[in-house]
């Protein structure tokens, strides 16, 4: 059993490794900064959203920012989208669940905010729909993926796509990723 715990641990390695040698990656990753920092010093907002284990690092990543990371700071406006259970219920069943950050997106946008969608596929049709609105509110999408970045490719205007086809592995990059932003972040800003 030990050896099959090293495999895991030198699995995760290996794709960040990946990371730290893909300069285009690298540098979507300081596109994203430069992007959510210009937002909040214009007071604007970020929404993160997911599904499943996506949902509660995107909840994790928006405390981050509207809590703290490092600094005793100002609080900074975001929020994870699917924490009200009786919004997402209701547009669940009154309309589709592929619909319910995209009518929330619709409900509490506005130009100049940002979104950030977490999806180790990227193929999730209820951020695929939201990034969809939300361009067409001139609102900046910023996708979390796997290796191919999905159907989220075609509507994210920066594209951070974890180079692993394996769902824990992406996810444990997603969160080294959104912890590098969130620290950068907080960096320019205070």
């Amino acid at each position: 059993m030990i050896e099959q715990f090293k495999q895991k641990i030198s699995e995760s390695i290996s794709v960040k490794q990946q990371l730290l040698e893909d300069l285009h990656l690298l540098q979507s990753i300081q596109k994203a900064v430069d992007c959510i920092s210009e937002a909040f010093k214009k007071g604007h907002k970020v929404l993160f959203c997911g599904n499943g284990g996506s949902a509660a690092d995107a909840q994790h990543l928006a405390a981050e920012f509207s809590g703290r990371f490092y600094k005793d700071r100002k609080a900074l406006p975001a929020e994870a989208l699917h924490c009200n259970t009786s919004y997402i219920t209701a547009v669940a069943n009154d309309y589709s669940y592929d619909l319910i950050y995209a009518r929330m997106i619709e409900g509490i946008g506005n130009q100049g905010d940002i979104i950030i969608g977490l999806s180790t596929s990227g193929n999730s049709r209820n951020i695929i729909k939201a990034f969809q609105i939300a361009q067409s509110l001139h609102i900046t999408t910023i996708g979390l993926t796997g290796l191919t970045g999905g159907q989220m490719k075609d509507s994210s205007d920066i594209l951070l796509n974890v180079p692993s086809t394996n769902t824990p592995r992406i996810q444990e990059s997603h969160i080294l990723i959104g912890h590098i932003i969130c620290e950068f972040v907080e960096q320019n800003l205070f």
